[in-house]
């Protein structure tokens, strides 16, 4: 095998983007953004989430417009694609808090304005591919500004045990920091989903969980990511 077949074997498969938006001329800007990117790939476009759930393969990350012609909400196209287990990034063009609002309690990973240069489009694209958060002024007043962002009454060691196993620890050293038994944080973990679960507000993941904790003020707003 040459140089060439090794280096193409071991490099990391690029990560799979789909996008729902119903006007062409938004698409093709997308996909000419993307198309430069390795580590980025466009897999399919789409009008609606039905028709690119029913055409699409797996997928890391699904760029969403909030306002579709079909009259569907945020809520029932962020379950839909996050039931098939991919992330969702919203790319908008309308500053409408409510509909950013919906997003933001429909647990997408951020919102990216489509006016942004290509620069900070493509990162906000690649972060949230990756699974993590994309931090912008419009979504922080989104998640500050919502009144349904409801208390889920945590005592105080839920608290504790939340921050510490949303931040990354694992169950194992959670239990170590807080002197409980591993069975015990797990215990802890499972009724701090089913309150915010009780709160509509549910978080079956880890990474879920680290959203909610940033939503409740547990953990930091992540600084957003500026670098080239």
């Amino acid at each position: 095998m040459d140089g060439t077949a090794e280096s193409t074997a071991e490099r990391p498969r690029p990560r799979r983007i789909g996008l729902v938006e119903d006007h062409e001329s938004v698409a093709i800007g997308l996909a000419a953004m993307l198309a430069g990117e390795p580590d980025l790939e466009l897999l399919t476009t789409a009008g609606t989430v039905s028709e690119l759930l029913s055409a699409a393969p797996e997928l890391d990350l699904v760029v969403l417009d909030l306002r579709l012609a079909d009259g569907s909400t945020p809520e029932q196209n962020v379950r839909a694609l996050r039931e098939r287990g991919a992330e969702v990034l919203i790319f908008t063009g309308a500053d409408n808090p409510y509909l950013m609002r919906a997003a933001a309690r429909a647990g997408v990973l951020g919102v990216v304005r489509k006016s942004e240069d290509v620069r900070t489009v493509v990162q906000a694209v690649r972060e949230a591919a990756a699974g993590r958060q994309v931090v912008t002024t419009d979504w922080a007043a989104a998640i500050d500004g919502d009144p349904q962002l409801s208390e889920v009454g945590l005592s105080p060691r839920q608290q504790e045990v939340l921050t510490l196993y949303a931040s990354g620890e694992k169950a194992s050293r959670v239990a170590r920091m807080t002197g409980l038994s591993e069975q015990t944080v797990n215990d802890y973990l499972g009724r701090i989903r089913q309150k915010y679960a009780d709160a509509g507000r549910p978080a079956p993941t880890k990474t879920d969980l680290y959203k909610r904790a940033v939503e409740d003020g547990w953990l930091p707003v992540p600084e957003r990511n500026t670098r080239p």
